[in-house]
């Protein structure tokens, strides 16, 4: 059980209404997403991807104005910085879902209801993290330290060369192993379902198993966005909206970077760059301070050069 300072260190920067009104404002949004625009299953074609990368794209910087006139520049610009990083791991989270669906051979058509519910359960999961996060380091502040090493760890594993084939094994996922243990999977996929009923019992789907497989990898992914954010602002509130706005962009984000990833080969570099100098910032912090203007104009510079060195340096023919 958490003590009762952790949440309350998560919610005394904002007034319970705001909480109140974000999560409303993201309900309706999902229920608007599901129930509406993709209701019937469909491959969501290149410019939907688009259009709704710039719908998720537009709300997240009205809601950043709204948040740095209501309680300043710094706040904006705390926001600001958190939602790219956010945004630049969830390019990296696109990657990994290319090679699960590509391992499973999922079809495009049922990739959508996928990710829909491994967002849900990514926001979920991003909540718990940063409750706890947020609470620690207001009572034990040398865990920033700790963060920090492990961001500088994390950055330069990241920037170091590996075979494509290690980047995800599903066989030797933990949680797919210890699910087909006690509960029966069948062999085909059933259209869109996570379960189905065979012999007259309920036995769950291959798309079940990816779903799984998700949620465990968006759990890896989680344990780099907490220090990452956490490095940024010690606000529960602005950690946790601009983790869910990033988060909410991702399926958009992938069904319109899946066919030009590649394209966008020095991306992980700068991610890897901008989590070392996370770190090291979080490190530092007791002997020299980077404002959060200084960190953003960082954050965006490598983020824009990662992107223009992709497009314009090609890579070497094989």
């Amino acid at each position: 059980m958490l003590p009762p300072s952790l949440p309350l260190a998560f919610i005394e920067a904002m007034p319970l209404w705001a909480w109140g009104a974000f999560f409303l404002f993201i309900v309706a949004m999902l229920a608007l997403d599901l129930g509406v625009f993709q209701r019937e299953p469909h491959v969501m074609k290149m410019r939907e991807a688009l259009g709704w990368c710039g719908v998720w794209l537009g709300l997240a910087l009205v809601f950043n104005t709204l948040l740095w006139w209501w309680h300043g520049a710094e706040t904006g610009q705390e926001f600001l910085a958190a939602y790219l990083v956010e945004l630049c791991l969830s390019v990296d989270n696109v990657f990994v879902f290319i090679l699960v669906f590509a391992y499973f051979k999922v079809a495009p058509l049922y990739q959508h209801r996928v990710l829909f519910w491994g967002i849900i359960g990514a926001v979920l999961m991003r909540a718990l993290f940063i409750l706890v996060g947020v609470g620690v380091i207001h009572r034990f502040h040398w865990v920033l330290y700790f963060f920090g090493a492990f961001l500088v760890y994390t950055g330069v594993k990241m920037a170091l060369p590996k075979k494509a084939d290690d980047e995800i094994d599903p066989e030797h996922n933990v949680a797919v192993r210890l699910f087909r243990r006690f509960f029966p999977v069948s062999p085909d996929f059933v259209g869109g379902h996570f379960f189905t009923r065979q012999a007259g019992r309920r036995v769950a789907t291959p798309l079940f198993i990816v779903l799984i497989v998700i949620e465990t990898t968006d759990l890896v992914f989680a344990l780099d966005s907490l220090p990452a954010v956490l490095a940024i602002t010690a606000s529960g509130f602005v950690a946790l909206t601009s983790n869910i706005f990033a988060i909410l962009g991702l399926r958009s984000l992938y069904f319109a970077l899946s066919g030009v990833m590649l394209l966008f080969r020095f991306l992980k570099i700068g991610l890897a760059v901008i989590l070392i100098f996370i770190g090291g910032k979080m490190l530092l912090a007791h002997w020299f301070e980077i404002s959060t203007a200084v960190s953003l104009g960082v954050i965006g510079g490598v983020l824009a050069t990662a992107v223009l060195t992709s497009v314009l340096i090609p890579e070497p023919r094989r």
